[in-house]
């Protein structure tokens, strides 16, 4: 009888035991709030762009330029006979100051102080970035940033706050090419 309980026993749980079967993940759709935060960006970006836009059209002196980056610019001072812009890894000397859109100065040019910066190899905000890379050696240039060129959604941690649209006119002192400076 006892054999016959423990024969009992041993099927049940031999036939008892099946092999793990995987479960399903569990989808949750988590992509409304990334399509709510671009559908936002898109109507922020949109209203500085037209903002800008109002400002250009108002302005009947400069002649202003659009950049494949996404920001406006014009000469306050253009050198028309050199072809030399910076490169990646070039050393440039400039000044800037930095405004809002209604022309309140940020920073002024004796706050920032004559900055050096090596082409896309040290910190500057976007658009002052490509900005650099389309200016020659003694020019003058007035760029509109939208925010998302500028500081975009964490400002400075300073001066400017989140998502400020800026005016900068930068003076393109110096340029030294890399090749020169490695010898």
């Amino acid at each position: 009888m006892r054999t016959i309980l423990y024969m009992i026993g041993l099927f049940l749980l031999f036939f008892s035991c099946k092999a793990p079967e995987a479960r399903r993940p569990v989808n949750i759709k988590s992509g409304s709030f990334i399509n709510e935060s671009i559908n936002r960006n898109k109507q922020l970006a949109a209203k500085q762009e037209a903002r800008i836009q109002k400002i250009i059209d108002q302005d009947t002196i400069n002649e202003y330029i659009t950049s494949k980056g996404g920001f406006w610019y014009f000469y306050n001072k253009k050198d028309t006979t050199s072809t030399t812009t910076p490169k990646f890894g070039d050393i440039v000397n400039f000044d800037y100051n930095v405004k809002d859109l209604n022309g309140n100065v940020i920073y002024t040019q004796e706050e920032l102080n004559t900055t050096t910066y090596r082409i896309d190899k040290e910190e500057l905000f976007l658009g002052l970035r490509e900005g650099l890379k389309l200016m020659k050696e003694g020019e003058i240039v007035t760029f509109l940033f939208p925010s998302y060129q500028a500081y975009g959604y964490y400002g400075d941690d300073n001066k400017i706050g989140t998502n400020i649209p800026l005016v900068s006119e930068v003076t393109l002192n110096k340029i030294t090419k890399e090749s020169t400076t490695e010898n």
